[in-house]
């Protein structure tokens, strides 16, 4: 199991540029389709977890599911697995191109990486609204904090905390009509 867990991370990190959002597409491949180690809903909590807790999606989640699959030392070994390709590939452009990021090579490759990049993001995007959006309640938070985010800049701290007040505040003076939305859930 441990090494299975290191490949599948290795090969996830070896291809995810551009962060935890454009991860999502190749984890729920690799982990929900093809391994089936976790489902969809398990998937989006997590990634829900990993955003609200310190560090990156990408070694909260690897540490998630190692966790999962394997205890303390299936975390730590799916966490590197998800880091080695970012070090490996680092130090190889490194040691080809100097640290500049000047060479007309490189600026292709990565003006082609960014255009792709917002592609899985918007994917995982839509994906993530597809799921979460499960009532009117989920749609009304989602324009509070949307609003509140561009007019004020608020702090993710500060929305995420808006978003379990406005939740519990639907629990306690809507209680039906919130347990009957989870239990379609």
């Amino acid at each position: 199991m441990l090494k299975e867990l290191f490949v599948s991370f290795f090969k996830i990190g070896l291809f995810t540029f551009g962060g935890g959002y454009a991860m999502l597409p190749l984890i729920e491949k690799e982990l929900v389709e093809k391994r089936r180690w976790i489902t969809e809903e398990e998937l989006l909590e997590m990634f829900i977890i990993s955003q609200m807790t310190p560090g990156t999606i990408a070694i909260n989640a690897s540490t998630f599911i190692g966790n999962k699959k394997a205890g303390k030392l299936g975390g730590f070994i799916a966490s590197l697995g998800i880091i080695f390709p970012s070090l490996i590939i680092i130090t190889l452009i490194y040691n080809f191109f100097g640290n500049s990021f000047e060479n007309p090579l490189i600026k292709s490759i990565f003006l082609g990486i960014r255009a792709c990049i917002i592609g899985l993001i918007a994917s995982s995007t839509l994906k993530i609204c597809k799921r979460s959006f499960i009532s009117g309640i989920s749609y009304i938070i989602f324009i509070i904090a949307f609003i509140l985010l561009l007019m004020f800049d608020l702090s993710p701290i500060l929305l995420i905390t808006l978003g379990i007040l406005l939740g519990a505040a639907a629990a306690f003076f809507l209680p039906n009509k919130m347990k009957s939305i989870l239990e379609v859930k």
